[in-house]
Order: C-alpha cells, then structure tokens, then sequence
C-alpha cells in the first residue's frame, strides 16, 4: 500500500532577528535591524517585529529607517549565518521526520509522511513541532499539505487553517496571492499589471496562453503547487554518530581478548576521522556481558588525536576496571567529543624545545590524566589585574593562549594558596617585616626579609583595605609570601596572612 505524501512548511517569520535576540536579551523590547554595506550605503537585510510594525522594511536604506525611528538599534549582519542556523534548526527537526530539506531564506520543508500517526493526528504533530520552535524564541508558522508548493503558500500567505486536507490544495489557493507560488519579482509585476490579484483569477485559464504571457517556469511552479508535477527536495544529511561495534563469536574473558577488541574498533574509529580530518577528545568504551551488564570505561584527550597507539595506551590503563565474569559477547566503541585536526607539516630539523606543542607531552598528560584523574593536572594562564588572587585564570585546555605576559619585575610565589590564611606575627616596629611568625603551630624565625610591597584593593570592583606584601626566609631555608592587611591605627594590630610559597 502506498502512503499518501504530506509535506510540512515552517517559515521562520524573523529569523536572523530572533537568533540575535537570543545572543542579547536586551534587544527583545527594542526595534533592531540588522545591516550591511551595498554601495557605499548601509541597508537593511533583516528587521525584528517591533521594527516592521513601525514601518521598516528589507532593502530600505538606514538613513531613512533612522528618520522613521530615531532610537532604531542597528548590528551587522553576518554573511553565511541564515544558511548554518538553518542547518542546525532542520537537524533538530529530524525528531519528528527524517526527511528534511533547508528552504533559503528562511524556511524549512519536511517529508512527514507516514509520521503524524505517531503524535496522535496531524493536528497534534504540526502543533507539537511550532509550539517547541516558539518556546525557543522564533516566530515561527507552519501548514501542511499534499504538496510543498501549496504548504509553503498557507504557511506564509494563508489567513485560514494551517491544514490543508488531502486533495484540497487548489480550494487552499485560490485566493492567496499569485507570490504564494513562488514566481519570479518580474512575473508578479506582470500579473499586478494585469490585475490578477489573487491565483483565481488566473488558475482556470489554458495552459499555452499562461506559458506564452509568462513563460513554463509559472506552469512548473502551479504544476508543483497543484501536485501535477513532482518536487525535489536536496535532504539534509545527518552527521552520523562516531560509533564502533564489534560483535563476538565467543565470549572473551581475558585481558588480551579485551585489548584485541580494542584495537580493532580503535582501528575502525581512526580510519573515519583520519578521512574526516578530525580527532577524538573524549570516547566511551562498552562492553556488554553475557549476564546482560554492561561495563564501560572512558578516556579523553587534552588535544584531538587520531593516533592508534597513543588511544589504546590510555585504553589500556582502564582494561583492569574491565570484569568479564562469565565473558563479553559485544564491544562498542563511541567518540563522544571530536574536533577539528590541524594538519601538522614535517620538517626536517627543528629549533624549538618542545613546550605544549609537543606531542610527546600532550600524550603523556593525556596518561596522567586518564590513570590519576583529569582534576591531578592544572594549567594556568596570566590575567590583567593588580589582585593576586585575581591575576591568573585557569587554563580549559592546552589550547588556550595567554592574552598578556607574565609578570616578572616583581618575585611572585611558585604556589598561591586560593584563600590567605591568618598567622601570629611579632613584629618590632609596625612598618617593619616580621620577626618571626607562627603557621600551622610552627614556629618560623626569619632570617631575611624584603618589602614591603602594598597592593591596592581594585576599588571598582570591591571595597576592601589595602596589603602590604613581604618576602620572608625563615631558618630552613624556606621562602614565604606574607602580607599586612591595611595600616595600623590607635595602636591597634593589624592581621597578618600567608599567601604562598615559593619553590
């Protein structure tokens, strides 16, 4: 039995706006377009709800929009977006059908047939799919139909109901306008001149008087509208998920049997992302028993990597987490995270010493970090602020580049302790360093001192008493970073901290 085709229309009334709505909340109760240069001038691409009501409209020069609305908002238009953010929206709509097709510029057609019984009616499914759009932020209609012609009419022109019932699509056009069928701007003008207003006052003449007046690309598009003639759609391919399986003949209960079946799904996951050029971050190993448990183990990765051997290494410290018991009858491998792999070119000789480009050291970073834990290894990075606890951020990845230099005029402790603590200072004169001090009920003698070296609290972020730092050399040998908080007064102690520790 052949299923009867039905076609889905979602227009996205102001998508780009909506988008950039969504990146700035603040701009949801303003009227904004987004702009760019054509010219030597400045037009306007896309305009928000608010903005269209007032007036504005596509095409229309900023100067003169700004003389409709004076405090009209403007932000660049970014060339290529519609095209991604359309991708991304019919990507998430496989959900509801596998068969999606992007509709430029701002639309997406779906193939829903044989799939509407599964939300409980037509009615029900087209509600589910706009209602979900709209709670994320887009204005977003939709309608539904035998053909794509006729539900991308209804879902921009229709003033009726969304649904068009099977059949019905030449009663559903008749009284839209002839742009409903998707005509050239030169073949609307013709008809606007000839006073067709609407698809009635034309649909019921012949066909060689029409193509004749308007060419056979109006008859294509009333023929695909009507359902006389098929209509492609260029479906967007879902990126398969980096999966691996491999099935056994017999149970394996060993640690070689388990490596084996590592290697092999390893061999079978490189080979695709070698040819993608990517490379895996984080992956998830599964095996699954024959008492129906399933144990699985993870890695990741502090760079994408596609390297066999560095993978199974890290795989292989997790292999005695691996219980067989009675023995495993599948392994399946996925590649949760994969980036984008750089293609590193050879050399003869190098110059450099290594550092974090080396992949040498990423790969053993990647082994202590998969043996002893991701938290065991930090990296930090210098940031612009006087506040020591404020002067440095820590590092995400071994990627990420530092956006000023170290500070290096002044010493600074090795390791800093996240929150000061409080020691017992004796001190001969208020303004001089420390004579001893008492941490952790030890008594340290100093030696040697320098400082001091006051750091302002950064008064625009938070109000607070200034420090005075000293760098301190107790009895042993032992560097300290100490520090007063704020200056004496009526006679009055003030509190000392240890801050860090120098190597």
């Amino acid at each position: 039995m052949r299923v009867k085709r039905r076609f889905v229309a979602i227009w996205f009334r102001h998508l780009m706006t909506d988008w950039m709505t969504l990146k700035h909340p603040g701009f949801s109760e303003l009227p904004f377009v987004l702009t760019t240069p054509v010219r030597g001038r400045v037009v306007i691409t896309a305009a928000n709800a608010l903005a269209e009501m007032q007036g504005i409209t596509t095409e229309m020069a900023m100067a003169d929009a700004r003389a409709i609305i004076p405090s009209l908002e403007m932000m660049d238009d970014i060339p290529g977006q519609p095209a991604k953010l359309l991708k991304a929206l019919g990507e998430w709509c496989i959900r509801y059908t596998p068969l999606i097709a992007v509709d430029m510029p701002d639309g997406l057609i779906l193939d829903i047939s044989g799939c509407s019984h599964l939300w409980g009616g037509e009615r029900a499914y087209l509600g589910a799919i706009i209602k979900t759009l709209r709670s994320k932020g887009y204005d977003a209609r939709g309608a539904m139909a035998d053909t794509i012609g006729t539900a991308w009419a209804v879902a921009r022109f229709g003033k009726v109901k969304p649904i068009i019932e099977p059949g019905q699509q030449t009663e559903a056009l008749l009284s839209l306008a002839p742009a409903a069928l998707r005509l050239e701007p030169l073949t609307l003008e013709r008809l606007q001149k000839l006073g067709f207003y609407t698809i009635q006052g034309f649909i019921g003449m012949g066909r060689p008087v029409l193509r004749r007046r308007f060419g056979q690309e109006f008859l294509m598009r009333l023929d695909q509208a009507l359902g006389n003639e098929d209509e492609p759609m260029q479906l967007l391919q879902p990126v398969e998920p980096y999966h691996e399986r491999l099935p056994c003949l017999e149970p394996i209960r060993t640690a070689t049997g388990i490596e084996i079946a590592i290697r092999k799904l390893l061999e079978q996951l490189c080979h695709r992302l070698e040819g993608e050029g990517k490379g895996l971050r984080t992956a998830i190993l599964k095996c699954y028993r024959v008492d129906d448990k399933i144990i699985q183990v993870s890695i990741g990765t502090s760079h994408p990597s596609r390297y066999i051997d560095h993978l199974f290494k890290l795989f292989e410290l997790k292999v005695p987490l691996i219980e067989p018991a009675l023995g495993i009858e599948l392994f399946t491998l996925d590649a949760l995270k994969v980036e984008d792999v750089e293609p590193e070119q050879e050399v003869l000789w190098s110059t450099t010493s290594g550092g974090l480009e080396d992949g040498r050291l990423t790969e053993l970073l990647d082994k202590i970090s998969n043996k002893m834990g991701a938290a065991t290894i930090h990296r930090y990075l210098p940031q612009e602020c006087h506040w020591p606890e404020r002067s440095i951020k820590q590092a995400k990845t071994l990627q990420d580049k530092r956006m000023t230099a170290w500070r290096t005029d002044r010493p600074r402790p090795s390791l800093l302790l996240q929150k000061p603590e409080q020691i017992q200072v004796t001190a001969p004169i208020p303004d001089y360093p420390p004579m001893l001090f008492v941490y952790k009920n030890k008594v340290h003698q100093i030696k040697k001192a320098d400082g001091p070296e006051r750091i302002e609290r950064e008064w625009w972020l938070e109000k607070g008493e200034h420090r005075d730092y000293y760098y301190v050399e107790d009895q042993d040998g032992q560097r300290y970073w100490l520090f007063r908080s704020g200056h004496y007064s009526d006679g009055q102690p003030k509190q000392w901290f240890i801050h860090g520790f120098f190597a």
